[in-house]
């Protein structure tokens, strides 16, 4: 991809996948700034990284999700830095009110799986990983593995381990993975 190089590509890019990346975003972030923040950042570091998608080993969404991983991942390391350092977060981008009641309906519709997500917290963090990408983001297990650096072999024995450890507390509908039963 060259997408730091294609204006073009960039946008297209972008209008491909912006949404998948927001739902991804406000299912784990509750504040509707550091979700569209959060979600530019994707971008960002997906355009920084671009160099490194092989098509050969997934599609471009389970590696866009692994850049998003990695970002949410910064985010929350940073979060736990500053909270150390000050109990006041300032410097936020301003939205206007349109942007923000966009964001607010899209967190209160995702906020159903962010309870799901609550309780996948107990799990592992590779059998979390593997369950989130898998059954809240709708990756095939192959792009999950993709998206995590893992075999697919593996992603699918924590993919098992996380259904059989979660029993009722997710719908059984919600974790099977796309295209199986």
């Amino acid at each position: 991809m060259r997408l730091n190089e294609d204006p073009a590509a960039l946008e297209a890019f972008y209008r491909r996948h912006v949404d998948a990346v927001m739902r991804f975003v406000v299912r784990r972030v509750s504040d509707p700034h550091l979700a569209a923040d959060l979600t530019a950042d994707v971008f960002l570091a997906a355009m920084d990284s671009a160099h490194t998608y092989r098509p050969g080993r997934g599609s471009e969404i389970a590696w866009l999700y692994g850049v998003a991983r990695n970002v949410m991942a910064a985010q929350q390391r940073k979060a736990i830095r500053e909270v150390r350092v000050t109990s006041r977060i300032s410097g936020r981008r301003l939205m206007d009110d349109d942007d923000l009641g966009r964001m607010e309906e899209r967190i209160d519709a995702e906020r159903q799986m962010r309870g799901a997500l609550e309780a996948m917290r107990e799990l592992p963090e590779g059998e979390r990983a593997v369950l989130e990408l898998v059954a809240v983001d709708q990756l095939t297990v192959a792009e999950a593995a993709e998206a995590l650096g893992i075999r697919q072999v593996t992603a699918r024995v924590r993919l098992h381990r996380a259904r059989r450890a979660l029993g009722d507390v997710v719908s059984p509908q919600a974790v099977y993975v796309r295209g199986q039963a």
